[in-house]
């Protein structure tokens, strides 16, 4: 792990890992103690082992229930853990595949939106037809907009998303009934507060940096600006 932060030479922003696996606590403190964020996810830890980490400086949850054993009313495990405790940001993915409404809804009104980030957890695929396409050494077939592994062992399993943002953003408003202001909060500002960078963007200041996106009546993306300069202009969109 000492080798990888050093290796980043100061661009290392988040680190996800299994805090039960061995040398996991000592990683942790090791990333916190070097800036970089550190993330519980793709474990399978415990509730207590859960808890071990946080106390040790974990403050996110990568993707929220995916790669993690779920909540269970005798072995709560890692979801209540990172849930209840206030000082973690837990993702979501809100595509529709990978949570159900009803356990988006759950997680999202436990945490509250300055807890929450929308994230897309997409791979090469996301805003491309279906078909095969790599995932590192792996290859993926998308289906209906969703990717799946094709081969071996894990084939059928879920390989991240094809997910965008602009698309996560309607789903959350005109799905899963939340409110416009809290569910930019989940996209853009908790996001920046929670990677250091909110002095530059994730909401609409004098000073900050002009990335923005207009949305029409119906929550469809109709432009995109960046640093200032349309790259979609709403006219054309």
């Amino acid at each position: 792990m000492r080798k990888l932060v050093d290796a980043a030479r100061g661009t290392a922003r988040m680190m996800t890992l299994a805090p039960e696996l061995p040398g996991g606590l000592e990683s942790v403190r090791l990333l916190a103690d070097s800036g970089v964020l550190a993330a519980v996810g793709h474990t399978d830890s415990t509730y207590e082992a859960t808890l071990e980490a946080v106390e040790a400086g974990a403050t996110v949850a990568t993707h929220l229930f995916n790669a993690m054993p779920s909540l269970l009313h005798r072995a709560p495990g890692p979801v209540a853990a990172l849930l209840e405790d206030e000082r973690i940001t837990v993702e979501l993915i809100n595509d529709g595949t990978h949570l159900h409404p009803a356990v988006l809804g759950l997680a999202f009104h436990r945490a509250g939106a300055d807890r929450v980030a929308f994230i897309t957890d997409a791979m090469g695929a996301a805003g491309m037809s279906d078909g095969r396409y790599p995932l590192g050494p792996m290859e993926v077939e998308v289906k209906d907009g969703v990717a799946r592994i094709s081969d071996g062992p894990t084939a059928g399993s879920i390989a991240g998303s094809t997910l965008t943002l602009d698309r996560a953003f309607h789903r959350a408003v005109t799905i899963d009934g939340l409110g416009v202001e809290a569910t930019v909060r989940a996209l853009s500002a908790t996001p920046a507060r929670v990677l250091g960078i909110a002095d530059r963007v994730g909401s609409l200041e004098p000073g900050k940096d002009a990335d923005l996106v207009v949305l029409d009546d119906d929550f469809r993306l109709r432009g995109v600006m960046r640093g200032g300069a349309w790259v979609v202009h709403p006219e054309l969109g």
